[in-house]
């Protein structure tokens, strides 16, 4: 969730009575798939071409209409239409996850005095009576919003993140709702791949709603994180905080796409991208757990010189570990085989591991295999050691890798396209689908600070053990 003020509009409650969120639900999929029924017959008539046209805009206006039912129910019903526009791709209509997409702009707050009564509720008159909370939110989103607070004794700043009530009790009933509109409304095909996947989004929403889950997460990655001066992780205080409020030390910073940041000399704003690609490589080699929400609203720069006990670094703020997911070897050394064989040009090796993954198969032309594994073997172009093969525009002065310059997720988008594998693509399994969204975070993540710099001594650090000389190039101002 963001951590910086975004006026909007506010609603003095939100439905989470399950029968009235169905009700609503139950009314719109039934519409909608009236709708298509109707299109359906009227365009039996026409020839092909027109019949895709028609059925494509059909989709498109079906998707627009449900996203403006769910977005005036707000809370989980917001966050599962989030969720599935970012993990969809694979299952849903790119007309449905494109409207899915404008879920993520809506800002609609809860009246104060809505919070109020939740505080006063989970904390009790006399803790909540210790702090000087700011009734404006800086921050809204669809389970719950953060407001700034001063504790009286000491003048500790806090932020409060206080969940909308009722909203952890309705995600079953939700997520089912939402499934269900998606089936009347005739906008997907239920099969066993879907299945499993809506079940991953459940078990992440309930994870996203356990605020007692996400704190102790937080103080675990402020605990391995602790020696590392690139990064900040907020301190919980567990005297503030219960089943709904989670409240954290104030950790001031910019947005990774603000002025300030984007005015970093380069070796800087490189310096803050090989941090960023070094805690991925430390979530999925060592920790085996992994941080799996993109939004750049979790991170904040804290530049070197400003307010606050400062080493004389840039540095990464870390927020909002309510997306963290823990993974097993089982399915994470499969992974790590496809990244150290992509590394070492080893075809076989990445074939076989997206054979382990169940995404690929034996059972395909050898020419498409081939092919997918070179299409994965091109997504570790800015950690190979052959630089022979980077386009000019991607090279610096130094040999360094330009992140974005290179445009590598749209290259790596057409080489796919333009071969015959996604005939043969199947479902990749339901973790992957997480982990290649933050995959291509953490690369939007060093190109939006126009990094350059070359991954390989990272990427061989964790592969070999070695000693890489560039993670010594601290974020120093």
């Amino acid at each position: 969730m963001s951590a910086s003020r975004r006026p909007g509009k506010s609603v003095s409650r939100i439905k989470t009575g399950s029968f009235e969120r169905r009700l609503s639900l139950t009314r719109a999929g039934l519409y909608a798939g009236t709708r298509m029924a109707s299109h359906m017959a009227t365009n039996w008539f026409s020839n092909r071409e027109k019949r895709e046209q028609k059925h494509r805009a059909m989709l498109s206006s079906q998707a627009r209409f449900l996203v403006d039912e769910l977005g005036q129910l707000k809370g989980s019903v917001v966050k599962i239409g989030q969720v599935m526009a970012l993990y969809g791709e694979h299952f849903l209509p790119d007309e449905v996850t494109e409207a899915l997409h404008t879920l993520e702009d809506q800002t609609t707050s809860l009246e104060w005095s809505a919070i109020e009564r939740v505080l006063k509720e989970e904390l009790g008159a006399a803790r909540l009576a210790e702090l000087e909370v700011d009734p404006e939110p800086i921050g809204a989103a669809s389970l719950g919003q953060v407001h700034r607070a001063v504790r009286r004794s000491d003048g500790l700043e806090l932020v409060l993140k206080v969940q909308y009530p009722g909203v952890a009790d309705a995600v079953d009933s939700d997520l089912n709702s939402v499934a269900q509109l998606l089936k009347i409304a005739r906008l997907v095909s239920f099969g066993p791949e879907f299945n499993d996947w809506l079940e991953e989004v459940r078990d992440m929403m309930h994870r996203e709603v356990d605020y007692r889950l996400e704190a102790r997460t937080t103080e675990k990655f402020r605990e391995m994180l602790a020696s590392d001066p690139r990064f900040i992780v907020p301190r919980v205080l567990q005297e503030y905080s219960s089943a709904h409020v989670i409240a954290s030390t104030y950790e001031h910073g910019h947005s990774v796409s603000s002025g300030p940041v984007k005015e970093l000399p380069l070796e800087r704003r490189s310096a803050l991208g090989k941090a960023a690609l070094e805690l991925f490589f430390r979530e999925l080699f060592v920790w085996g757990e992994i941080q799996t929400d993109p939004n750049f609203g979790n991170y904040r720069i804290r530049i070197a010189g400003e307010e606050g006990q400062d080493p004389g670094y840039d540095r990464i703020v870390l927020l909002d570990f309510g997306a963290v997911q823990s993974y097993s070897d089982r399915f994470l050394n499969p992974v790590r085989q496809m990244i150290q064989a992509s590394y070492e040009q080893d075809l076989e090796a990445v074939i076989d591991g997206g054979v382990k993954l169940r995404f690929m198969s034996l059972d395909w032309p050898r020419d498409v295999l081939e092919t997918f594994g070179n299409v994965c073997m091109s997504v570790l172009e800015p950690l190979a050691s052959d630089h022979e093969q980077w386009p000019d525009y991607a090279i610096n002065g130094r040999g360094e890798y330009r992140w974005k310059q290179s445009d590598l997720p749209s290259r790596v988008a057409r080489q796919a396209a333009r071969s015959a594998i996604s005939r043969y693509f199947r479902v990749p399994p339901k973790e992957f689908v997480f982990l290649n969204r933050k995959l291509i975070g953490v690369y939007t993540f060093v190109a939006v600070l126009h990094s350059e710099f070359n991954g390989e001594p990272l990427l061989r650090k964790y592969l070999y053990d070695e000693d890489a000389s560039a993670t010594s190039q601290s974020t120093k101002a």
